[in-house]
């Protein structure tokens, strides 16, 4: 293979499938990031043959979960559901190696902090790419990771406080 070439899809997504799938994880919670994990590598498929054969195929695909993402939050914004009884939770998967706590902790940040830890921490891209997702400057990037990073320092933290022994 040439350093022209590209490798075959299936490649790609065994390579980034675990990292797009924990970006999805962080930025939606559990339930919605399977659907976009998928909308990803659909809309990725389709793409990929324009896809040049130097580019960061990465942080293609993190721009194109970024924009799954979007359309399941302003979906999620529009709808209300009310239901009786709380739908059961999807069962975590080998690729989801977020700790319950930690996963808790990223869904209480703000949403552009979430994005950027996201998008900074777990995906890796540099500040000037989540800038550009994210819509502002590398330097507010930064400062919403930071952000994000220290809240989540302070809630985890914490002491958990002590149970009171059964008698």
């Amino acid at each position: 293979m040439t350093a022209a070439a590209k490798p075959p899809f299936e490649v790609v997504v065994r390579l980034h499938g675990a990292t797009i799938l924990r970006v999805t994880r962080a930025v939606l919670g559990p339930v919605d990031a399977d659907d976009a994990w998928s909308e990803t590598f659909l809309a990725a498929l389709r793409a990929y043959p324009d896809l040049p054969a130097g580019a960061n195929v990465e942080a293609w695909l993190v721009t194109i979960a970024h924009r799954k993402a979007v359309d399941v939050l302003r979906a999620r914004a529009r709808r209300a559901v009310p239901v009786a009884d709380t739908p059961e939770r999807a069962a975590p998967d080998r690729a989801d190696d977020l700790d319950p706590d930690l996963r808790a902790a990223i869904a209480a940040l703000s949403d552009k902090q979430r994005q950027a830890v996201a998008y900074h921490h777990l995906a890796g891209l540099p500040y000037a790419d989540v800038a550009t997702l994210l819509g502002g400057t590398p330097a507010a990037a930064r400062r919403a990771a930071a952000d994000g990073v220290a809240a989540l320092r302070h809630t985890l933290a914490r002491p958990m406080p002590e149970e009171e022994p059964n008698d």
